[in-house]
């Protein structure tokens, strides 16, 4: 009895030589593999540490506590920023129309305040539209 291609388990396929052009070296693709993941990662390093430049520092953390006073061009801002005793910081303010496009953006410096952690402000942003909110985007040290 002989034996047919079904019965023979194959090691790797074997073309006619010069009919589908030359193989890959597959000695390169390890390296490319280590050198597209060190990328990656300093690709996403750089960007959390932009984002986290940008966004803030956790011991400057704000809530906006009210926002009261609302007419065509203003609105006053209640807010409360924790900080590290004795610091100072500064936050920046932005008013939001009903259609979400931006009407005022300001930056605003709390004073430093011995012994407090705590520091509360009122503040009057003067708007270019009716604002429907006000949030405190992000509060950094003064510097």
């Amino acid at each position: 009895m002989t034996e047919t291609h079904a019965t023979i388990a194959p090691a790797a396929p074997v073309f006619p030589p010069g009919r589908y052009g030359r193989r890959r070296e597959t000695g390169r693709r390890p390296a490319l593999v280590a050198l597209l993941a060190v990328a990656l990662v300093a690709v996403l390093g750089v960007a959390a540490y932009s984002q986290y430049d940008k966004y803030g520092d956790p011991d400057y953390d704000a809530k906006v506590i009210s926002y009261t006073e609302i007419t065509d061009n203003q609105v006053v801002i209640d807010f409360r920023v924790t900080v590290p005793v004795g610091e100072s910081a500064t936050c920046l303010l932005r008013a939001r129309s009903y259609d979400g496009a931006e009407v005022a953006r300001e930056e605003v410096t709390l004073p430093a305040r011995a012994g407090e952690s705590q520091l509360g402000l009122r503040h009057r942003l003067v708007t270019t539209a009716r604002p429907h909110a006000s949030e405190v985007v992000r509060c950094r040290p003064t510097g």
